[in-house]
């Protein structure tokens, strides 16, 4: 299976080791794509265990489940990282996850804050709480031309990105 967080990689070699606790993600950007997956696999113990100990007690773990139960996931584009490497101590992500809920196509804005504690990153914070935005174009389906015009199939185009 490829990984949900559209790295390119199986899962089994990208972020299910990470889920798992087999070994600990080196960036933020890790972390980032690892919680990313674990809302589509609806592994909320790791999203838990992820979240900053010193705010934990703020996470609505019944609502996340709900949420990621209830949610179709589509797809992760990470658009920039600050900061978050190995040698760092903070990171920044920025990130657009798309999904289908209840009422239709979505895409998810944040840029997220990472802390490291002892050497494990931990996600803190929505630095820009941004509001979900609902697509204003119809979705274009993975077999249909691709919009840019190219004559590939937009899977194969610019929904390979």
């Amino acid at each position: 299976m490829q990984c949900p967080c559209q790295s390119g990689a199986a899962y089994s070699d990208c972020c299910e080791p990470f889920i798992r606790g087999k070994t600990q993600p080196n960036t933020a950007e890790e972390l980032m794509r690892a919680r990313y997956t674990a809302h589509t696999q609806v592994e909320m113990e790791f999203i838990e265990k992820t979240h900053d100990p010193e705010s934990k007690q703020e996470i609505d773990m019944v609502g996340s489940r709900e949420w990621a139960e209830s949610t179709h996931w589509q797809g992760l584009e990470i658009i920039q990282t600050q900061q978050g490497g190995p040698d760092d101590d903070v990171g920044l992500v920025e990130f657009k996850a798309t999904y289908e809920a209840d009422k239709g196509p979505k895409v998810h804005h944040e840029m997220s804050e990472f802390h490291k504690r002892d050497g494990v990153w931990y996600y803190t914070d929505s630095m820009h709480p941004t509001q979900t935005m609902v697509r204003e174009s119809p979705k274009i389906g993975r077999n249909e031309p691709c919009p840019c015009g190219s004559g590939k199939k937009y899977k194969k185009c610019c929904g390979a990105h």
